[in-house]
Order: C-alpha cells, then structure tokens, then sequence
C-alpha cells in the first residue's frame, strides 16, 4: 500500500530534504522514524528537493509498506518520534501509481524579508535593513511570466535536463507586520532558482538594476550576471498541488 504524507518542518537543522552521508537530512530523519515504526527498512519520496537551511510550511511525500497501518494511531506515533522541527498532519493512503514528485503539477514558494530584527524570525526571515522599492520588484516580478528559460538562475552542474519553466504567479506584497512577502509558482523550479530570483529582484528594489536591466539579466541566459542567492531561511516551500484524482490536499491544522 502506498500513503501519502502531508508534513511541514523547519529545515535550519538539516542539510536540506535529500538524505546525504554524514549529514542530517530531513528525509532521512522521517525514514529512521518510519523504519522504526513499521519495524522493517521504509524509503520515503519526496515531492522535491528543498537546500540546506529551506524551510517547507507545506510539503508532500510517499513511501509504501505491507504493514496493516492504524492511520489515527499511526500519525500519532510517528509525531512523537519525530522531532520538534518536523510535523506530520496527515497520512492518506492512495493508488500505488501515485508519485509525490512526479505526480505534482504545480509548486509554490515563498519567500520573507524583514527589515527589523526579530529574533522569532532568525530562521523564518531575511533580516535587510536597505529600503525596497516594492513596485520595481513587483513590476520586475511581473516579467518573469513572459520567459520560460531560467538558464540566469539555474545552480551551475546541477545536471538539468532542461532549465525550462513555466511560471504561473509572482509577486511582493507587504504583511501587516511590514514583513515583504515574496510568492512565485512554477511548474517546476531549478536548483537555487527562487534564492536567485530573489536576490536579483532585491537589487532592483534597491536601484543596482532597473526593470529593463533585470528582463536583459533573464534573456542572456547567464548565471555570471544574476545577484547572489538570497540566505536559505527565509525561504519556504509552500505549496504542492497535484491532480484530484492523485490525491486531495486535506486542510492544515495551525
């Protein structure tokens, strides 16, 4: 049988999702976890690849198991030894053909700046104190729909097959708080895509690029001319969303 998992966590204490060697991954935390449980060697699969330090406030994954599985009892037991950065709210057993990666049509992130330090945000936030013009960003943003090659922002030797995507949504807008709140959504994303999106438009909203500058930065297919990556926790992956007949996203519990 193969379940689906809905989960968030907070990724400062992990190389990212992906298991590697000799470092904690939040994959890798969940299997430990999971084999436990069900007392025999469980794989989980991720809905994507989030870096070290990312964050995910939504996030979807599968693993399979012959194991009858109690579900109440189950996400109870697996919170519980999980530890406190990682929350699972969900667990929905579904076709075995369903794939949390592959199956996913659309991903969401989001990105938060904040320019007033506040230490509940050190792992939530960009802590930049330069005023942002937010229209330029907005209207720099605005673009991006227009292109569908993000070669400018793609990690170098990451191994893509392609650095095509489609993105449907992006744009600032301005918390109550006065947080800058950084939405994109894409078909797909690059390796250190959106890190790099943001910081080049943090640039526009400072006045190092105009809006003009930025659109020639995207079309010259060049990661030499793009900004430096935006530090990792202020991002979050925030969104998954996959076909009704794959799976139906439950509603999360604050």
């Amino acid at each position: 049988m193969r379940y689906f998992v809905e989960l968030r966590y907070d990724g400062a204490a992990y190389c990212g999702w992906q298991r590697q060697p000799d470092m904690p991954s939040v994959q890798q935390t969940i299997e430990t976890a999971l084999t436990k449980l069900l007392r025999t060697p469980t794989e989980i699969v991720g809905a994507g690849r989030t870096d070290t330090g990312v964050n995910a406030s939504y996030y979807v994954a599968h693993f399979d198991t012959d194991v009858d599985v109690n579900i109440t009892q189950m996400l109870y037991k697996l919170n519980m030894m999980l530890p406190k950065d990682i929350g699972i709210f969900s667990i929905t057993p579904v076709e075995v053909t369903a794939h949390a990666r592959f199956a996913a049509m659309e991903r969401e992130y989001t990105y938060f700046i904040s320019s007033v330090k506040n230490p509940f945000r050190r792992h939530s936030a960009w802590l930049y104190y330069v005023p942002l013009d937010v229209e330029a960003m907005n209207q720099a943003a605005a673009k991006l729909m227009t292109y569908s090659d993000f070669t400018s922002f793609a990690k170098l030797n990451s191994n893509n097959k392609t650095n095509i995507c489609r993105i449907m949504d992006a744009h600032w807008s301005v918390e109550e708080d006065g947080v800058l709140r950084f939405t994109i959504r894409a078909d797909r994303f690059l390796r250190n895509m959106v890190r790099s999106i943001v910081g080049t438009l943090v640039d526009v909203g400072r006045g190092r690029y105009t809006v003009d500058e930025f659109c020639k930065i995207v079309e010259a297919k060049d990661l030499r001319l793009s900004s430096a990556g935006a530090p990792a926790q202020g991002l979050f992956l925030s969104d998954v969303v996959y076909h009704s007949s794959v799976f139906t996203k439950h509603d999360k519990k604050e």
